[in-house]
């Protein structure tokens, strides 16, 4: 099932806000080439270099980091497996599953400004994709034919899966599904013996952690491959290898223009630029970034599942991580309204900076209904075991999903506020 987060009538509400800002951007322009800002453009332009440079490019970067880290140590385990399944060790499975959680994590926390790469190229549905097609995988770890090419040379079988397997296989969830089981980290037994997931049974195959791993590779080569993609159509200064791989195997890193996302967004107002006004920029970040999935975790994520729409439409069931998935997409709003990251944050140049000058009340309504929505969360994942896949219905989740969509209302006014600046 793919997730698709820009419907019509988001791009038409966001078009709707901008029409002010657009008429002011004309006022503004004094006859020379570029407009003439006022002072809160100024100071608008300011939170946007601060937001692209400490809250998006270090989020990629890292992000590109750890899903790297996360292929080779895949890599290196199944051609260790593969030698001798006695040989890996349950050492080994678990820092692979570290690695795992601290590139989702970074995922997860991105996901405030899918507005770019990850929506224009196709990257988030290619990598997020859920529930996991089990049936399909059962069925491709017993083709003969797609075995040899998932375990050929190292490129080609990245190549392969990239292109063959489908998004419902590929991805972060795949490789969850291999490494993880019931909330914990595969043993090292789990994998030298036949898998026993029902998919797998039913139709009596023969799977153990030799294919298993052989596809969590190159599943996972895919995955740091768009990663890197995510980073340089983002950073010009991305690292010269990533830009090489990209690259090579002919992924899009630029925006139509020609010109990286970040270089696009702060040259706002100039010629050949995607954003007219300033005021456009700040409600793309409110309106398509953080508006956007605090209205997919409230009303999809948890609302499927919670509604009984689709019981089965749960994020990350293997690792049992759904409600640390929605927290830190709670966190990829907080880094875009605080002025980045933790450990990179200046909130004097940020948006809830801006909002407290000139509405402190709606700041302040914003920031406690974000407080109380990480809250909520944070009482799910502590006070109910076995993770979302196992209390769908609990009312913890409820709670939780009212506190999201009091946030989601509070971002839609602070994004039609910002257009009217």
């Amino acid at each position: 099932m793919v997730k698709k987060y820009f419907k019509t009538s988001l791009l038409l509400a966001v078009g709707a806000m901008l029409a002010w800002g657009l008429t002011s951007c004309e006022k503004n322009n004094n006859g020379n080439d570029e407009p003439e800002l006022t002072e809160k453009q100024k100071e608008m332009s300011k939170i946007a270099e601060q937001y692209a440079n400490h809250t998006i490019n270090i989020t990629y970067k890292n992000l590109a980091a750890e899903t790297s880290d996360l292929y080779d140590k895949l890599k290196a385990a199944k051609e260790k497996f593969l030698k001798d399944p006695k040989s890996l060790t349950q050492a080994e499975v678990d820092a692979i599953c570290e690695t795992f959680k601290t590139a989702r994590a970074s995922y997860e926390s991105s996901e405030a400004f899918l507005f770019g790469a990850a929506t224009d190229f196709g990257v988030d549905p290619h990598i997020d994709t859920w529930p996991l097609d089990v049936d399909g995988l059962a069925a491709a770890l017993t083709n003969k034919y797609q075995l040899e090419k998932l375990g050929g040379d190292e490129d080609d079988a990245i190549a392969y899966a990239a292109g063959k397997l489908g998004q419902e296989l590929l991805g972060f969830h795949g490789i969850e599904f291999v490494i993880f089981r019931n909330g914990k980290n595969r043993t090292v037994a789990a994998l030298q013996a036949n898998e026993d997931d029902a998919a797998f049974t039913k139709i009596k195959a023969q799977v153990t952690g030799a294919e298993e791993l052989t596809y969590a590779a190159a599943v996972a080569g895919d995955l740091r491959d768009r990663c890197f993609q995510l980073e340089v159509a983002w950073n010009a200064g991305a690292p010269e290898n990533h830009k090489k791989r990209v690259a090579e195997i002919e992924l899009p890193s630029t925006r139509t223009n020609g010109k990286t996302y970040t270089q696009d967004l702060l040259g706002a107002t100039k010629a050949g630029s995607g954003y007219a006004t300033w005021e456009e920029v700040m409600t793309t970040i409110l309106k398509a970034g953080c508006e956007n999935i605090a209205d997919e975790v409230a009303n999809t994520k948890i609302g499927n599942p919670y509604s009984g729409k689709d019981k089965n439409y749960i994020e990350s069931p293997y690792s049992q991580r759904s409600f640390i998935d929605f927290h830190d997409n709670l966190i990829s709003i907080q880094n875009s309204l605080y002025g980045g990251i933790a450990g990179s944050r200046n909130e004097a140049v940020s948006i809830i900076a801006f909002m407290k000058k000139y509405d402190e009340d709606q700041a302040t309504k914003l920031e406690n209904d974000l407080k109380a929505a990480l809250k909520a969360l944070e009482d799910c994942q502590t006070k109910l075991k076995g993770g979302f896949v196992n209390n769908i219905t609990d009312p913890l989740v409820g709670e939780a999903q009212k506190k999201i969509q009091a946030l989601d209302e509070d971002l839609n006014k602070a994004a039609e506020w910002f257009s009217k600046q």
